[in-house]
Order: structure tokens, then sequence, then C-alpha cells
């Protein structure tokens, strides 16, 4: 399991930029313009990222190599999701990171003060979509892939102010209680783990 973890890794590291590149333009995307900018460039990072790596799966042919060594299929989709959480949690805490250091150099843009529920919100976010991509990612011919990625993001883009208005009126109306969010979070591993058992059934019966 651990070395293909360290595969997901290797062969993502000359795509390293990319992130990085994700990062600072959705930063000097949204910071300047949204309240919600964290949550933004947190999961709009973390889910490209994902992304990014099951593309580069697809381009390697790296499912084909993988299915002829002594790892099975449910191992394969297991190290899949656990980069997927990696991902996440880098995504959503790097753009933590940046609005600590903005607050700090930039108090001019008034921006909040974000805190620990803000990040367990972000990355609750970027799961329940990497819940729905993984199914389809492993359950579609390769040929699928970049239409879904495309419709992704589409989807995003379209949905990401009425959510952010969404989740505004939430807090001012104290909809986000302790209770909440403990619900929430147990529907979203529920999701999650869902997901994983649901891929693992596509790609067990996935001619390759």
């Amino acid at each position: 399991m651990l070395n293909l973890l360290r595969k997901d890794f290797i062969v993502l590291k000359s795509s390293l930029w990319t992130i990085g590149l994700y990062l600072v333009v959705f930063s000097l995307a949204f910071i300047p313009k949204s309240e919600m900018s964290m949550y933004f460039v947190g999961i709009y990072t973390a889910f490209g990222s994902v992304m990014l790596a099951t593309m580069i799966d697809i381009k390697n042919h790296n499912h084909n190599f993988l299915v002829t060594l002594p790892v099975s299929r449910k191992q394969i989709v297991k190290a899949k999701y656990l980069s997927a959480i990696i991902y996440t949690l880098f995504g959503v805490l790097a753009s933590f990171g940046i609005h600590q250091l903005v607050n700090l150099n930039y108090p001019e843009l008034n921006k909040p003060n974000y805190s620990l529920r803000d990040i367990v919100i972000a990355v609750g976010m970027v799961l329940v979509l990497v819940s729905i991509y993984m199914p389809l990612f492993y359950g579609l011919s390769k040929k699928g892939a970049g239409i879904i990625n495309a419709i992704f993001m589409v989807c995003m883009i379209i949905l990401a102010q009425p959510v952010a208005y969404l989740m505004s009126m939430a807090n001012e109306n104290g909809m986000i209680t302790t209770t909440t969010m403990a619900l929430v979070s147990v529907g979203v591993i529920g999701l999650f783990l869902l997901s994983y058992l649901i891929t693992i059934r596509l790609f067990a019966r996935k001619d390759l």
C-alpha cells in the first residue's frame, strides 16, 4: 500500500509546479474579492490536484501496469482514495496558511479570521466532490475522463457563488452549530466510504 502511495507522488513529481500554480492563480483570483476565498482556494487546489493525478494515470496507462503487479484492485483503489485525502489536506491547509499570512501582511483586505471549523468544512466539501468523482472516473472509460473533468470544473465554477451565499446565510442565522457539524461530518464520512466500496466493485469488473 505504501508503495502504491509512493507511486502516485513519484508520478506527480514532475507536475508539482502545476499544483503550486493552482495555489497562486486561485489566490490571486479569490482573495481580493471574496470573503469565502479560503474555501475557494483550498477546494479548487485540492480537487484540481486529484483530477491532475487521475489524468496522469490515464496518460501513462498506470492502471494497465498496476494490475500486472502482485497487488489487488482493491488496494489500487484504496491507495487512490488515501492519496485524495492527502491532496485534500494539502490544498485546504495551504489555503489556510496563505490566508493567515494575508491577514498579517494585508489587514486592509479585511479577511475573516478563519478557524478550525472552516478547515473542516472545506475538507468535507472536497471529500464530497471526490466521493462523486471517483466512481465516475473508475466506472467510465479513459475516453470519458476528460469529459468528466470538464463537467466537474464547469459545475464548480457555476455553483461556487450560490454555495458561498448559502453558507454565508447559514452562518448568519446560526445554523452552523457543533451538532450540525458533527452530523454532517458523519454523513460525509459515510458517503466517502460508500463511494470507496462502489468504486472497488466498478474497478473489479472493469476490463483494462
